[in-house]
């Protein structure tokens, strides 16, 4: 019950979620899933989470609490880590240690370890990367032929970024198609929910300046809604009808 994106583009990243945790009739719930941390001018990093709440709240804290302990030999954090793969093995040792720790718990009351994450980040000069990362602590890195990944519900949004995404976009082009990938899912699955977090975060920076939570009633939001829907109905118009 879950729509997470992230883009990877020369000039940054794109990371947009929404949260929605429950879809019943009278139960519904939301919850943060994008989750930062920085030091201004040194790195940055952001996760995006699907999946199991207990699970992805529990590797939240976990390297949140190691950012702020005293740095010790032999352990890292993610604000002692020198590259973003680096950080990526981290993300995924927290997500093995919470299984350790509650996995077979988990199971022996037939809930599932279901947690999925996108991570992404920059560190000094290394450019920014972007990683898919599985329940099992492995991950996989966004390239410029797939620059970007999804988790959660994604097929409903997932047609305008294969026809649309290229990583030498425009970050205002890419949050605009990031958010039409997200109106095209609220329209189609009542899993996914406004309000929508999104970061755009510029190559080089180093600090997170542009930050935003999109409710429903978000001006640009309706606007941009709104126009989708009269120029997908032009295009169609525009075409000729099939020869039957």
């Amino acid at each position: 019950m879950t729509y997470c994106v992230g883009l990877l583009l020369d000039e940054g990243l794109v990371m947009a979620a929404d949260t929605r945790t429950n879809a019943g009739v009278d139960n519904v719930g939301k919850f943060k899933k994008l989750h930062t941390w920085s030091k201004p001018g040194e790195r940055i990093f952001v996760l995006l989470t699907a999946g199991n709440l207990a699970v992805t709240q529990a590797v939240v804290s976990m390297l949140t609490e190691g950012t702020q302990e005293k740095p010790k030999k032999g352990r890292d954090s993610l604000f002692t880590v020198k590259t973003m793969f680096q950080a990526a093995r981290l993300v995924g040792q927290a997500i093995r240690d919470v299984k350790r720790i509650d996995g077979e718990s988990l199971s022996a009351g037939s809930d599932a370890f279901a947690a999925s994450f996108i991570f992404a980040g920059q560190i000094g000069k290394e450019k920014p990367r972007l990683f898919q990362i599985y329940s099992a602590g492995n991950f996989i890195e966004a390239t410029p032929d797939t620059p970007f990944f999804q988790i959660g519900e994604h097929k409903y949004g997932k047609p305008i970024l294969d026809r649309v995404a290229r990583n030498e976009m425009k970050l205002g082009d890419a949050a605009k198609m990031v958010l039409l990938s997200f109106d095209s899912t609220l329209r189609s699955n009542l899993s996914v929910g406004l309000p929508i977090d999104m970061l755009t975060y510029e190559t080089g920076s180093l600090r997170f300046e542009h930050a935003k939570r999109i409710g429903i009633d978000d001006p640009y939001f309706k606007m941009l809604s709104s126009e989708w829907s009269k120029a997908l109905r032009t295009a169609f118009a525009n075409i000729e009808p099939f020869d039957i």
